[in-house]
């Protein structure tokens, strides 16, 4: 078998493989309770361009639309921010565009609360959050970007680097419809590409490790960005050799968590998680019947709920019914909502824990 590159149509194949989960179902199908089961699966697997670096897909036999999810405050805060954190490089700046993610939010009301106006056409700041890492053709989608940049303006990306999904051993961040995941290295190229340099690098905490890298058509890099290539030249990240971590925290992650599960099954906690991100739906799949501690999981997002979480056939409940529920404890499936879930939720407070690899906090 072999693999053609998304973005510089290197041919790869087995030996450049970096992860791979085997058969996963899709975070696009949230099955109804009366679906018949088993529920599908596809492959998953990425492996890393030899030529330029980048990690992807190996293949995405799924299809459909993305599921409708509100943005959370965590991502709002992100948006905002990055954009205070740029607030130098606006100024004179007064035309924005933004190429959204899927999964909804641009992140571009935090440019527009500034003085900035939405345009269609070419902008002084493009904007992409997390959007361009769903487009199958790599190459298309940096010169789409590339191309809206009006003279003297500048491109703005919000990525997680795999060098972070990498050291937090974050293997769920691997789901179908992601097609590309970038280290710091393979985005400069792909921003070389179309005639673009990364100049500018600020990280935050969101999702475990994000950053917002800024990029123009005669940039230089900042120490922070230099620094950033010599650490992933070191790690290895343009390489299957550099996501070992990754590779272990599988193994480590489903024994974690299915050690929490069976430990309060055995103990008879009414346990109910919150969330039902992409994230969570492998790792729920992952540690079988052990799922089944948990009585159902909450979202705020309504296109969820009443349906399941595919092969787990966890239940989606609304927060208003987790709170009515009474629970003894709830599982936190996404770190970053912590906070806002305590806001919206106070009686959920002592009961809401968050999974690590040494157990569970709140």
């Amino acid at each position: 078998m072999t693999f053609t590159c998304a973005l510089c149509r290197t041919v790869g194949g087995p030996a450049d493989v970096a992860l791979d989960l085997g058969d996963q179902p899709s975070i696009r199908h949230y099955p109804a309770p009366s679906d018949p089961r088993p529920d599908p699966t596809y492959p998953l697997a990425m492996w890393v361009c030899p030529s330029c670096g980048l990690a992807q897909l190996v293949a995405d036999d799924t299809d459909g639309p993305e599921v409708a999810v509100p943005e959370s405050a965590a991502v709002a805060e992100q948006a905002r921010q990055s954009v205070d954190d740029l607030a130098d490089l606006l100024v004179g700046r007064t035309t924005v565009r933004a190429f959204p993610s899927p999964h909804g939010g641009s992140g571009i009301d935090a440019y527009v609360a500034r003085g900035l106006t939405v345009v269609d056409g070419p902008a002084d700041v493009v904007v992409d959050s997390f959007g361009i890492m769903h487009d199958s053709d790599q190459a298309a989608a940096f010169a789409e970007r590339a191309a809206a940049v009006a003279p003297g303006g500048v491109l703005v990306l919000t990525v997680q680097p795999v060098g972070d999904i990498v050291t937090g051993r974050q293997w769920t961040a691997l789901r179908h419809g992601h097609v590309a995941y970038y280290s710091l290295t393979a985005l400069r190229h792909a921003l070389a590409s179309v005639g673009f340099t990364p100049m500018r690098l600020t990280r935050y905490a969101l999702y475990g490790g994000t950053v917002v890298v800024v990029a123009t058509r005669d940039g230089v890099a900042d120490s922070a960005l230099t620094r950033a290539y010599e650490v992933e030249a070191e790690a290895r990240i343009t390489s299957p050799a550099g996501f070992e971590a990754l590779r272990a925290g599988v193994a480590e992650g489903i024994a974690t968590l299915r050690g929490y599960l069976e430990s309060h099954a055995a103990k008879g906690t009414r346990l109910y998680a919150y969330g039902a991100p992409s994230r969570a739906i492998s790792l729920l799949a992952a540690v079988g019947d052990s799922a089944s501690a948990i009585v159902a999981v909450a979202d705020a997002a309504p296109a969820k709920q009443g349906r399941c979480l595919p092969v787990s056939r966890l239940r989606v409940i609304s927060p208003e019914e987790l709170v009515a529920a009474e629970p003894d404890e709830v599982l936190l499936l996404l770190d970053d909502l912590y906070d806002e879930v305590l806001a919206a939720h106070p009686a959920l407070t002592g009961r809401l824990v968050r999974l690590h690899s040494g157990g569970a906090d709140g």
